[in-house]
């Protein structure tokens, strides 16, 4: 039985399809064993179908091959580690081989592979900077033509693959802005449209999937009944089917959105599924064909596929097994020599040419912002950059870590710099760990040698609070939001530098409240002690600290929401200032008045995403002192790019800098990729750090000996290298948070 909407129908019939469709069994017909896993995608082979699932782990990476028509269990049988990978996708027909495409997390390096071998083939091409969520192949049926579209921080940028010179190339075409981070993507062939969605988000988003460089039209298909983990599409005989996995089930609709069915995930507990694939040809144990998919579940987290047979048949749905991912019509391509095959060829005279040529016949090339005036212009947006110059176009000053901490916890996120009232030289670095396994702190010398762990349940932010007075004593704290029960975790950090648990350092939020993100501020005007902790749909909560009964207590004295309402995380106070300055992830670095009666209904913007020098997302921000409440700098971690902005203190908040941290050969100590939290200090920390103190978060902690470690590490930065002789004489060396 064919569903009334599976070609164009009228709203109403789509309409009441929708209210009667069906919910079907899908029972899990095979899975692997445990793997970091996000994101699917298949090899089609008559004589060998694979499943191909991405390495999501920091030790391990890269990507694994699974024979899919194997029975209940899905064997490995390859297993390449270019390190931690999130995205994986496969493509077909060039130089007569079918490649599985990734991009590794730790260099944003795409690599290409023998589909059937798994041998990789060339070096790592076309680095793209940027920290991306989702990749999908497209293969034009009109030329033939292999296209590539990688998502990432509100944009998205459109490849040509293609043989050349011998082996394969990736081309860009063009980069364009998405209204969201995509996570997930598909293509349909019969509607020639692109779908893509965000994270805790139901809308489903389309544009025209074609050859030509004019910016795609984005528009809104619709929205799913719940929020959206994986897309994929079925390719149908007529018209295709677009699959949407939304927790632990997958809806089935036309490509106009009506919904047709639902498949129900069964044969576990808790299941949560993403990075939706198909694999519709005919197999020994699936005639129909299986649906792939990233598993989290009671019985662990890898890749797991479910027989279409049955569930298609109970929706009513065509089966179509004679799809050929290698077949087009190839009747002409607008990739020709009459541009350089660095265009598109619009007519006898004209091209449109990719990114990075130029010319009449896209025979020149450019490079963005002339390397930003830090390098040579070697190709098609191809910089080759002065020495102390690197990331996007060479905009960024490059600086190199002096020391990393030991590595500690499974996903780090933010660390806070503890300054001794005794010797500055034993002064402490606290480190967070999010994850399940190992949350809690870390504390670390100047050296990055790890003294203590203590439990915690998975903070986030951490902030220190100097000279609180708890009863008759006057204590050190160190403050985050954990995660694991909504909470706000309050330590006490002893003058030795250990932490130790204090009475009330639990504290609740609210009901219905998770918690993100958080800070601390010291109001200049009463002496009150104010914690602030956030949502990530961007509401604040703040509340006064306080010593009663012999335990740490708090008041709610304000809730306001910060920025536009997007996503936020990181902030720090400006106590002497009065201020509050929190990050939007995907859209700016606000300032806001840190005392509870203070007007929250509108901030100042200091950058801006897209304003030059910001690229989301917006993450960790650290606030250096100067002598006066005019003097000293706001740093910003941007993770999309792995850079961090320098602005001044002072309003307007001139942006002063963007530097990026690389690589230090000689100490064989990683760059940094990823960053979510940093801190740092102006203050003189002994011989170590006599110019003060960078400390960044590295989401890929990469080992000397090759290979990525399962824990964290945080790289140790002076600021002096940073900021430089002259404007460092605006930061305060002698800064004193007691004395404040």
């Amino acid at each position: 039985m064919r569903s009334p909407c599976l070609l164009t129908a009228s709203l109403a019939t789509c309409a009441a399809v929708a209210v009667a469709a069906l919910e079907v069994d899908l029972p899990i017909s095979a899975r692997t064993g445990e793997v970091e896993s996000d994101f699917t995608a298949v090899v089609y082979d008559a004589a060998r179908p694979l499943l191909v699932g991405n390495d999501g782990g920091a030790s391990t990476g890269g990507f694994h091959l699974f024979d899919l028509d194997s029975g209940t269990s899905l064997p490995e049988t390859k297993h390449e580690t270019p390190g931690r990978t999130k995205l994986v996708t496969t493509v077909y027909g060039i130089g007569e081989k079918d490649l599985v495409v990734t991009i590794a997390q730790p260099d944003s390096y795409f690599r290409l592979y023998d589909a059937s071998t798994a041998e990789q083939i060339g070096g790592p091409i076309a680095r793209t900077l940027g920290d991306w969520s989702a990749l999908c192949a497209w293969k034009s049926q009109r030329s033939g033509e292999q296209y590539l579209y990688l998502f990432g921080k509100h944009q998205a940028v459109h490849f040509l693959l293609r043989e050349g010179n011998g082996t394969a190339e990736i081309v860009e075409i063009q980069t364009f802005d998405t209204p969201v981070e995509a996570s997930s993507c598909a293509v349909s062939l019969s509607a020639q449209s692109m779908y893509f969605s965000g994270d805790d988000n139901p809308t489903v988003y389309t544009f025209d999937a074609a050859e030509s460089t004019a910016v795609p039209r984005i528009s809104v298909l619709g929205e799913a009944g719940d929020d959206v983990t994986g897309l994929a599409t079925y390719i149908g005989l007529e018209s295709d089917y677009l699959l949407v996995a939304q927790k632990d089930s997958i809806a089935v609709y036309n490509t106009s959105l009506a919904l047709l069915g639902s498949m129900k995930l069964s044969g576990d507990e808790d299941i949560e599924i993403e990075g939706l694939n198909v694999y519709q040809a005919p197999m020994q144990s699936y005639p129909a064909g299986v649906v792939t998919y990233a598993i989290e579940s009671d019985a662990g987290k890898g890749f797991a596929v479910s027989s279409l047979e049955t569930a298609f048949d109970a929706l009513g749905l065509e089966i179509n097994t004679a799809y050929d991912p290698r077949k087009t019509s190839k009747s002409s391509t607008p990739v020709r020599a009459q541009c350089n095959f660095s265009g598109f060829q619009l007519n006898c005279t004209s091209c449109s040419c990719f990114a990075g040529f130029e010319g009449r016949k896209c025979a020149a090339f450019t490079c963005r912002n002339d390397c930003s005036a830090h390098g040579a212009c070697l190709g098609a947006n191809l910089c080759e950059c002065d020495e102390g110059w690197g990331g996007l176009h060479c905009a960024f000053k490059v600086v190199e870590p002096v020391a990393e901490t030991d590595a500690n916890g499974g996903d780090g996120d933010d660390p806070a710099i503890w300054i001794s009232p005794t010797n500055r030289s034993e002064s402490r670095i606290i480190t967070t760990t999010k994850s399940e396994e190992g949350a809690g702190f870390g504390v670390f010398n100047l050296s990055g040698k790890k003294l203590q762990t203590i439990e915690a349940g998975e903070p986030n932010n951490v902030d220190v609070i100097y000279n609180f007075e708890a009863g008759n004593r006057t204590v050190d704290l160190v403050y985050a939001a954990c995660r694991v029960d909504n909470t706000m975790c309050l330590f006490e950090m002893a003058t030795n530098g250990t932490l130790q648990t204090i009475a009330g350092g639990t504290q609740p939020t609210k009901d219905d409240y998770d918690v993100y993100g958080s800070c601390v501020y010291r109001s200049r005007k009463t002496g009150k002690q104010y914690l602030f902790v956030n949502a990530k749909t961007a509401e604040y909560l703040q509340f006064e600290l306080t010593w009663v009964d012999d335990a740490l207590h708090t008041t709610l004295a304000r809730n306001f929401t910060g920025g536009s309402g997007g996503q936020v995380e990181g902030c720090v106070s400006d106590e002497a200032n009065g201020w509050i300055i929190i990050g939007e992830e995907p859209r700016a670095l606000w300032r806001y008045g840190a005392e509870p009666d203070d007007d929250s209904t509108e901030g100042v913007i200091i950058g801006e995403v897209g304003d030059g020098h910001m690229y989301a997302d917006v993450e960790g921000v650290t606030l250096v002192e100067g002598a006066a409440a005019d003097q000293g700098f706001i740093l910003v971690s941007q993770q999309g790019v792995s850079a961090y902005n320098v602005y001044r203190r002072a309003a307007p908040h001139e942006y002063v800098e963007t530097f990026t941290i690389y690589e230090n050969v000689e100490k064989g100590i990683d760059g940094v990729t990823n960053t979510d939290g940093l801190t740092a200090v102006g203050a003189a920390l002994g011989d170590a750090f006599p110019s003060g103190l960078i400390v960044a978060h590295d989401d890929a902690n990469q080992l000397p000996e090759g290979g990525t470690s399962d824990e964290a590490s945080f790289k140790l930065v002076s600021l002096g290298d940073v900021l430089g002789e002259e404007l460092m004489q605006e930061v305060d060396r002698n800064w004193d948070p007691r004395a404040s």
